[in-house]
């Protein structure tokens, strides 16, 4: 039977992180639904159009090392408020969400617009200023050169695009677990988000 476990939040709040502990819990599929967007933005920013990029896309794409870096973050949000990119990489998500097994999708619209019917929901958040301050140590740690300033100009202007974009904004499904991690550790945040998902898994 397919579970579908749908883990939506902003840049930064510990998702990524919560999601492959989940699906790596209950021994499920995961997919970092952000992936895809990078994927396109990275190939934008090599020159190609949008919406070919987002129709052209492979799973391969989704293996690049380089998704990662800030420029192609950057790139990646301005792509995701263009509704043809959003409609190309929609089935690729609702497909692999409801396969055998059972599917863990982070991203920011999973639970409202790409898995309305997903049986579990969860919102990972944190305030802007902590989730700044743990991108701007994982960048300092890669070596990349930049201010805390810098980072949460971004980190706000980011959460600012993706929450007022006309298509799929950024926002909890009004069925969705709030989990909070500012405050919390990443065992913390794991095992919170592991208990929402069994409290819907097995209803008393």
């Amino acid at each position: 039977m397919p579970f579908t476990i749908a883990i939506d939040g902003p840049a930064a709040a510990g998702k990524g992180t919560v999601s492959k502990a989940v699906a790596a819990h209950f021994g499920f599929a995961h997919l970092d639904t952000g992936l895809l967007y990078r994927a396109v933005g990275a190939k934008v920013l090599d020159g190609a159009e949008p919406v070919a990029a987002a129709h052209a896309l492979l799973a391969a794409d989704l293996e690049n090392d380089a998704l990662r870096t800030p420029e192609v973050a950057q790139a990646a949000s301005k792509v995701a408020v263009i509704p043809e990119v959003r409609a190309a990489l929609v089935d690729f998500q609702r497909a692999f969400a409801r396969r055998a097994g059972g599917a863990v999708l982070d991203g920011r619209d999973i639970g409202t617009v790409i898995c309305p019917e997903a049986e579990a929901k969860l919102f990972v958040t944190a305030s802007a200023e902590v989730r700044a301050e743990r991108r701007y140590k994982e960048l300092a740690s890669k070596g990349i050169e930049t201010s805390f300033q810098e980072v949460l100009a971004e980190v706000v202007a980011r959460d600012e695009r993706d929450m007022n974009r006309a298509e799929a904004p950024l926002k909890p499904a009004a069925d969705a677990v709030m989990i909070d991690t500012s405050d919390l550790g990443i065992d913390e945040a794991v095992a919170a988000a592991i208990s929402a998902v069994e409290t819907k898994r097995n209803p008393a």
